[in-house]
């Protein structure tokens, strides 16, 4: 079977050209000074789109390998968490923490809801015992973005450590890590970014450290110690690494991240992102389809999440799609899968007319299966989004 012509999934994402051709570059000692230079660069401009000013490991692992690495180095047994459940991921986190020995207090929404900080608030109030919050920032398998601005300073203030992955709003929405006050979060290169899936970029603040550094139980001489990382790597002379780095990853990311950087930047990516987010609600709605989430206000800006209409399957619809348009989405995840369709809508897909591809492609799959749907005004309507914030950004 040939690739796809468009892969407008949740991610991992297409990739640029500049971002192929870097993948496919020589492949340096790790010692090189060429890569030695390219490694800590990528720390610094990574930690300057995190808003951290703080050093960001570069784990090489998919995001997993870093929130596992946090939920580790922040865990013993007995450490007591309130994990805010918005969605299948958060679910996952809070089934790691207790199999750590933690104490976990779940805070669980409706999985097309937003967490609301009054409830964080609230819960902080009752229990006044909490050491860490876990929040998931853009809940991918739903396409859900929770207010991690609001909620961030209200963990602060309690003396509990606030802890977010990151991993599919990192370029395609706000985040101001330090300002928002998270004390650890691990970010994806292969959602907004558009770069590979083999690195979890983590963010770690200083009373984060402390938390592990005090923490028996952090992993040591492991694949999972951020803390051999901040003293073998950060707190020396950055000359010796923990194991050998995938070079190869290190030059996608690169690549993908200088893109980012010459085309308008953090806010210019959040932009593009947000423009193909409303634009492809817009469509799917003109269509006469329903959006998963209750409220468009806390819709992600990464993924549309579409609620599947009766009389078809998700999986059937996505290979007829698939096999007779050429496009390839994705179905919903865990205990959503057949319960929703993901439009993806980042890195390229977020630019030009990728939103339409998306969602006339979705369109035509449910009418050829007989569901009663306007392809045309849904076109229409994501047309119109786009013209609107082109006249916009060009005023």
């Amino acid at each position: 079977m040939d690739a796809p012509d468009f892969t407008l999934t949740a991610g991992p994402t297409q990739a640029s050209d500049r971002v192929r051709a870097a993948l496919g570059g020589p492949i340096l000692f790790d010692y090189d000074p060429v890569f030695l230079e390219r490694f800590r660069s990528l720390e610094r401009k990574l930690a300057a789109m995190l808003a951290t000013e703080h050093p960001v490991v570069l784990m090489q692992g998919e995001a997993l390998l870093g929130l596992e690495a946090v939920a580790r180095g922040l865990t013993a047994p007995g450490t007591k968490w309130l994990n805010l459940v918005s969605g299948v991921y958060s679910m996952w986190f809070g089934d790691w923490l207790r199999s750590f020995g933690a104490v976990v207090v779940t805070h669980e929404v409706g999985f097309d809801e937003a967490i609301d900080p009054g409830d964080v608030k609230r819960l902080l109030a009752e229990h006044g015992d909490f050491e860490r919050v876990a929040l998931v920032h853009s809940e991918t398998p739903s396409g859900i973005e929770n207010p991690l601005a609001e909620i961030g300073p209200i963990v602060h203030e309690s003396g509990a450590l606030m802890v977010a992955d990151v991993v599919s709003s990192f370029g395609g929405s706000e985040l101001l890590v330090d300002e928002w006050k998270v004390d650890a979060c691990v970010a994806g290169p292969q959602k907004c970014l558009a770069g590979p899936p083999g690195m979890s970029i983590v963010a770690v603040n200083p009373r984060a450290w402390a938390a592990m550094a005090a923490n028996e139980s952090a992993p040591r001489g492991s694949f999972l110690s951020l803390l051999d990382w901040k003293e073998r790597w950060i707190d020396t002379d950055r000359t010796a690494f923990l194991y050998t780095p995938s070079v190869v990853d290190i030059n996608g990311v690169n690549a993908a991240i200088d893109e980012v950087l010459e085309t308008g930047g953090i806010e210019a990516s959040i932009a593009r992102h947000a423009l193909a987010a409303r634009a492809t609600r817009a469509g799917v709605q003109a269509m006469g389809l329903e959006l998963w989430a209750k409220n468009e206000r806390y819709a992600a800006n990464c993924v549309t999440a579409v609620r599947r209409p009766e009389d078809v399957t998700t999986v059937g619809t996505i290979a007829h799609i698939r096999e007779r348009y050429g496009v390839m989405l994705s179905k919903g995840y865990g205990p959503l899968a057949d319960k929703l369709f993901r439009l993806g809508h980042m890195g390229p897909a977020a630019r030009s007319f990728y939103p339409l591809v998306a969602v006339t492609a979705l369109g035509r799959g449910l009418a050829d299966q007989g569901v009663e749907v306007d392809v045309g005004a849904g076109a229409e309507a994501v047309a119109q989004v786009i013209s609107d914030g082109a006249t916009v950004a060009t005023a």
